[in-house]
C-alpha cells in the first residue's frame, strides 16, 4: 500500500470543512492568472468569501468526503480542471458570477495564445505617422494604407477568428493598435447551493432583463388568472371586487333593488323622469 503524506491528509480535512460549512461553493480556474492580478483578486474576495487552491485530485477527494454531509455538492466535480480552487461564500451564485466576471481584466498578446473570440481591427485612423509601420501592419494581415498623410486601417477585419493561435508579430501589431485580447481572471466553472450545481451558461444573465422577464410573466398571469377566474390567495381580492361590480352593474340595469344600488336606482329613476318630464313639457308646447 502507498504511502500517503500525513499533510494530505489534512489538506483533504480542512477542504472538506471549507466546502461543508459554507452555504454557497464555487469551483473556479486560477491558471494563467499573473500572481500581482491573482493576489489582488484575493483581496477583494475576502469581502465575500474564502478563495483556496489546491491540488485538483485533493480537491476531487474532498468533495467526495463532502458528499457524506451535504447531499450533491459531489456534483462539483465537473467544474474541477486546470488549476482548479474553492471559493466559498454566502453570496448567491447569480452574484459571484457577476462579481467574477467583473473582476477580469484584458492584457496584451505576447504571441502563441489562442484566442477565445474573434480578435477585429476597426477602420479608421492610427496614432501612427507614415513610415515602415504600413508595411509591418500589413505583414501582419491588416489591412493598412497612408491616406491624406496619416496611417489609416483601410476596412474591419477579424484577424484572428476565435480557438486560432495569435502570431507573434500580430500580437505586436495589435498591441500598438491597444487591442488587448487576453481576458486575465477566474472561471467559474460551477456552483452548488441547495443541492443545486448551476454552470455558467446559466449564471449569466442579464439580470435587469430577467428580472423584467419576470414582472412581464407576472402581469400576464395575473391578468389571465382573472380572466379564467382562478382563485389563488394572490387573485382573490381582485377577483371578489370584480364579482362585486358585475352583480352591480346587472343589479342597476335590472332595476332590482339591493341596499348596495337603491341610491343609484332611486338617482336613475329621477333623472330618467325629469327627462320623461321635459318630453312631456316638449310635447304640448
Amino acid at each position: 500500500m502507498a504511502h500517503v503524506a500525513k499533510w494530505k491528509y489534512k489538506e483533504v480535512e480542512e477542504l472538506t470543512s471549507l466546502l461543508t460549512s459554507h452555504p454557497v461553493v464555487g469551483i473556479v480556474e486560477i491558471g494563467g492568472i499573473p500572481a500581482p492580478q491573482l493576489q489582488y483578486m484575493r483581496a477583494g474576495l475576502r469581502e465575500i468569501g474564502v478563495l483556496r487552491a489546491t491540488r485538483n485530485r485533493l480537491l476531487l477527494h474532498a468533495l467526495e468526503e463532502a458528499e457524506k454531509k451535504v447531499k450533491g455538492i459531489k456534483a462539483l466535480s465537473q467544474g474541477v480542471k486546470g488549476q482548479a480552487a474553492i471559493l466559498a461564500t454566502e453570496v448567491n451564485p447569480f452574484k459571484l458570477f457577476k462579481y467574477i466576471k467583473e473582476t477580469k481584466t484584458n492584457a496584451p498578446a505576447k504571441g502563441g495564445e489562442v484566442a477565445k473570440q474573434d480578435i477585429e481591427v476597426k477602420a479608421g485612423e492610427t496614432p501612427f505617422k507614415p513610415g515602415p509601420i504600413v508595411g509591418e501592419l500589413q505583414k501582419a494581415g491588416i489591412p493598412a494604407a497612408i491616406e491624406g498623410g496619416k496611417v489609416v486601417i483601410k476596412k474591419d477585419k477579424v484577424v484572428v477568428h476565435a480557438g486560432e493561435t495569435i502570431s507573434p508579430q500580430l500580437a505586436q501589431m495589435i498591441t500598438r493598435l491597444e487591442i488587448y485580447p487576453i481576458e486575465i481572471g477566474m472561471q467559474l466553472n460551477a456552483v452548488f447551493e441547495d443541492g443545486n450545481i448551476f454552470t455558467p451558461d446559466v449564471l449569466d444573465i442579464d439580470a435587469e432583463k430577467f428580472l423584467a422577464d419576470i414582472q412581464m410573466a407576472a402581469r400576464n398571469g395575473f391578468a389571465l388568472a382573472i380572466a379564467r377566474a382562478w382563485i389563488t390567495p394572490q387573485t382573490i381580492k381582485t377577483l371578489i371586487s370584480k364579482a362585486y361590480r358585475e352583480a352591480f352593474a346587472v343589479a342597476t340595469e335590472t332595476a332590482y333593488p339591493t341596499k348596495e344600488n337603491i341610491k343609484t336606482l332611486i338617482a336613475k329613476a329621477h333623472t330618467q323622469s325629469l327627462a320623461l318630464s321635459s318630453k312631456v313639457d316638449e310635447k304640448n308646447t
